[in-house]
């Protein structure tokens, strides 16, 4: 694969398609909402692994071809010059494998206090009261508030997983790669935000419009009986607003927040001080 590509991960409900819709805007970058590749990476890492016999037969360069086919197949309608950013939350738990296949790459991770992220899922789920959502498994975890939020919060899951994931690079060998990008500075200040982003990747500035940046993935929102989980709005604005979790659980996933300026990582950041907010 010869196109530059770097990707975009992080915690859900924090700005990763905002990200994708305004840089989508560059004639230069290809960006969406999550794509197939993380999952299909991840079965390919496994078919190639101790549970199948015939893994003896591949060497690591066979391993590198067959992964790097998968990037080369979904983008193979790519433009030479073009610069690809594939998003999904599992790639900061495969930090090692990207950088043995793109050396380069840099990982975006749109972060946001894990209480708020809470309270926007919780807002999702209420607006969407006649549809029994997807993003929960049965009718004990979507039965309250508290227990959609334990369902949510566990490792394997939509918030705790995305945590456990962004824990390991940002403690991990290779953070400097990575680069958290703060959903309130984002929404409230886009044009100095995406000036650094860009910086920090190495692009020439674009003039982006952020009063135009509509995204929406309509088909796949119904799929989960989730509408609106990928709609942006077409102005970038910051709206504050009052929490509709009760205090105890906002506090509890408060104290999920690892990261932040002097917390003895090696990632870039773009976030506020916790102190401050």
């Amino acid at each position: 694969m010869q196109n530059t590509i770097h990707f975009i991960s992080g915690l859900p409900r924090s700005g990763s398609t905002l990200l994708s819709a305004i840089l989508r805007q560059n004639p230069r970058f290809r960006a969406a909402m999550s794509s197939p590749v993380g999952p299909i990476f991840n079965a390919t890492l496994a078919a190639m692994g101790a549970e199948n016999e015939f893994a003896v037969f591949l060497d690591q360069q066979q391993k590198r071809d067959i992964l790097m086919g998968i990037f080369d197949g979904y983008y193979r309608d790519r433009s030479p010059d073009q610069v690809i950013f594939d998003t999904n939350r599992m790639w900061t738990s495969r930090l090692p494998a990207l950088v043995e296949l793109f050396p380069q790459a840099r990982v975006i991770c749109c972060v946001r206090d894990p209480a708020w992220v809470l309270d926007s899922v919780e807002r999702l789920v209420r607006r969407n009261a006649l549809d029994v959502s997807r993003i929960f498994n049965n009718a004990s975890e979507r039965a309250t508030v508290f227990s959609r939020a334990e369902a949510l919060g566990h490792r394997q899951r939509m918030i705790g997983y995305a945590l456990s994931a962004l824990q390991e690079a940002y403690y991990g060998e290779h953070a400097k790669r990575l680069l958290l990008v703060d959903y309130d500075l984002l929404s409230a200040r886009p044009a100095e935000t995406l000036g650094l982003i860009y910086g920090f990747l190495g692009e020439d500035p674009f003039k982006h419009d952020f009063d135009d940046v509509a995204y929406e993935a309509e088909e796949f929102d119904a799929r989960l009986m989730a509408k609106g989980l990928h709609s942006v709005r077409s102005k970038v604005t910051h709206s504050p607003r009052r929490t509709i979790l009760p205090p105890q659980l906002f506090r509890q996933f408060q104290g999920y927040r690892f990261w932040g300026p002097d917390r003895g990582a090696g990632a870039h950041q773009i976030v506020p001080d916790p102190d401050e907010t």
